[in-house]
């Protein structure tokens, strides 16, 4: 290519804004469009009702974030995100028992996604190649099954359409991506696509924090426990700025969370395993209603797949690839297939064959938290598993047994939990801990005994003027 380089970015979020700041290194100019109007501050957009709900930015996330657009932690923790270490900061009910809160090895960064997405935005768009088309509609690919050669828009206020010309085209527009249908019309091959839907269902609240925390309280989850062979359902709440915490509540097919008030608390203590959440929100001032939400199918296209696959064009995050949110890997799996994408242009810069190596290295960036999120989710009552993936269709029980072996020892055993850790946070990848010491360490087993009570502090009791220690 000649001349001047440019790349059109489609959707501008989480995935978009680390997509653009990447890209501007490498053209000359990246034009962002998104159909919603951006609004001028940490505000919900319309075309992203799920932002409502918890999300969590782990570290492996935050740290290419970071990398990406320099400055943007320091910004989220001004404007009151909280930095919590992990799993020191986290006080997890999981399916072997409390989580011991061991000293940090990784973390996460807890805001509201309104909060989040606008600061991430606002400083990718400080970068003046960087410009922003928001209510504007994309309406289809130009070029041909070869070569992608820009995108057609329509301005939603005024009706007028344009070709935006570009070097490279990148969709980063969610579950709701028309990319098959357009490289249809391009006559490229559809791509194979997998699913797993546990038919989960999100409930969310968010409460004013009560004033003894000092605005500051641990990450807390009750999480489902698949061995019981009922419907599984999670309970999470983290701090968010404002003095606020939000609180998602979820169900699998069957054990679906309620949208009323009452039912609302009456899920948090008695529907999960476990009534910490539930006696910590009790008589706290809620700040909403109740707010729900079904898009929860994991569901998988292969672009990598396809036998031909057009010059110019990249998909990635949940148009690619999109996760159960109850896992939270959604952002951070988004800023793995970034960082892929971005190893391929230093390799190959815009020659050809970049999109074609850059859906393969996508494909692999993913491929952890893919697993994570469907080996767990597979074993649900009344699960829709679309696949032809041995890993998940024939596995004999090895691979569970051994998840589970992991994620017991990790309750107790600190290496473990380093490891363990490492894995959620998508930080590390499932080949870089299989290393000896591990194995050691899972030879060894417990090294302290199994917690009766969840791990909360003197100065974080005092949040519970009762605590119901009933477990289920």
């Amino acid at each position: 290519m000649t001349g001047n380089r440019r790349a059109v970015v489609l959707g501008g979020g989480f995935a978009g804004a680390l997509t653009s700041s990447m890209l501007v290194r490498y053209v000359d100019e990246v034009t962002v469009v998104d159909r919603d109007e951006y609004p001028h501050g940490p505000e919900l957009r319309k075309g992203v009702p799920q932002a409502r709900h918890c999300h969590i930015l782990w570290s492996g996330g935050a740290r290419i974030m970071e990398s990406l657009i320099p400055g943007t932690t320091d910004r989220l923790i001004e404007a009151g995100a909280h930095r919590i270490g992990i799993p020191n900061g986290l006080v997890s009910y999981t399916p072997f028992g409390w989580q011991h809160r061991f000293p940090e090895t990784e973390f996460t960064i807890a805001c509201s996604r309104a909060l989040l997405d606008w600061t991430v935005r606002d400083q990718a768009l400080r970068n003046s190649r960087i410009s922003v088309l928001d209510r504007t509609e994309a309406l289809e690919l130009t070029g041909t099954a070869e070569r992608v050669t820009g995108v057609r828009v329509r301005d939603s206020a005024s009706g007028e359409e344009r070709v935006l010309e570009a070097d490279i085209v990148v969709d980063t527009t969610g579950r709701g991506s028309a990319m098959k249908r357009w490289l249809d019309r391009l006559g490229v091959a559809a791509p194979q696509e997998e699913s797993v839907d546990t038919g989960m269902v999100y409930a969310t609240r968010i409460f004013r924090a009560p004033g003894t925390t000092d605005g500051t309280f641990p990450l807390v989850s009750v999480l489902a426990d698949s061995r019981e062979g009922g419907p599984g359902r999670n309970a999470v709440l983290m701090p968010i700025e404002g003095d606020r915490w939000i609180v998602t509540l979820s169900g699998t097919r069957g054990g679906e969370p309620p949208a009323d008030e009452a039912g609302f608390m009456a899920y948090a203590r008695e529907s999960v395993r476990h009534p910490l959440i539930g006696d910590l929100i009790a008589g706290l001032e809620p700040l909403t209603g109740v707010q729900r939400s079904r898009s929860t199918i994991n569901r998988r296209l292969h672009y990598d797949r396809l036998p031909a696959w057009p010059e110019g064009l990249v998909v990635l995050g949940d148009a690619a690839t999109a996760f159960n949110p109850v896992y939270g890997h959604g952002m951070s799996a988004a800023a793995r297939s970034v960082a892929a994408f971005e190893k391929q242009i230093q390799l190959r810069d815009l020659d050809p064959g970049l999109g074609r190596a850059v859906q393969r290295a996508v494909a692999k960036a993913v491929d952890d938290a893919w697993m994570l999120a469907t080996s767990g989710d597979v074993n649900y009552p009344d699960v829709e598993v679309d696949s032809h993936d041995p890993r998940l269709t024939d596995d004999d029980g090895t691979r569970r047994r051994d998840s589970d072996v992991m994620s017991s020892v990790a309750t107790r055993n600190r290496e473990v939990s380093r490891a363990a850790v490492g894995l959620m946070t998508l930080s590390t990848t499932v080949a870089e801990i299989q290393t000896p010491w591990l194995l050691a360490a899972l030879r060894r087993g417990f090294e302290v005994p199994a917690l009766t009570e969840p791990p909360l502090t003197p100065e974080e009791l005092t949040v519970l003027p009762t605590l119901s220690h009933a477990t289920r």
